[in-house]
């Protein structure tokens, strides 16, 4: 009699556990995409602008030359002044660069010279070699920098940006 019951009982258990399975497997649907395949299917805004622009246009060599560029889906920064803060800032790591977006982070770095630890973001957000374009963000391992020693750091890489547009110029 006991060994009936264990076996009812085992029977319970394996038609449970496969109630269970099939219960998950249909949650999950059949024919499910993978993530990849969703990724795929995504849009992307670009894309679809680069295509309307060469579907809705005759293309001549002209249009080499023309700005057709849709400014919600391109950014541009000034190059000089992504060079100079990568020079200027030299000491201290680069954690992180996007040139597409024109920001620059930067790890904890000590100046030559200096006992100070300082971390910065970079931030050039206009194609113009003008101080608007320039945004820097200087903190220490105590807080956030003076404004003093931030303001010396725009100067800096302001100045750098202009010898070296400077220096292109006379190519």
């Amino acid at each position: 009699m006991r060994e009936r019951v264990m076996q009812a009982q085992a029977r319970v258990r394996v038609i449970a556990a496969l109630s269970m399975a099939a219960l998950v497997a249909g949650c999950g649907g059949f024919g499910g995409k993978t993530a990849e395949e969703r990724a795929a299917e995504q849009s992307n805004p670009y894309k679809e602008a680069v295509e309307a622009r060469r579907s809705d246009t005759a293309s001549s060599f002209f249009d080499l030359f023309a700005n057709n560029d849709d400014p919600n889906t391109t950014l541009e920064v000034n190059r000089y002044l992504w060079a100079a803060s990568l020079d200027v800032l030299s000491f201290m790591p680069v954690q992180n660069a996007d040139p597409f977006s024109g920001v620059i982070q930067f790890g904890y770095g000590t100046p030559p010279g200096g006992g100070r630890a300082y971390q910065a973001t970079v931030f050039v957000k206009d194609p113009a070699l003008d101080a608007r374009s320039l945004n820097v963000s200087l903190r220490t391992r105590g807080g956030t920098a003076s404004r003093d020693t931030q303001r010396a750091i725009e100067d800096a890489i302001l100045t750098r940006a202009r010898q070296l547009r400077i220096r292109d110029s006379r190519l």
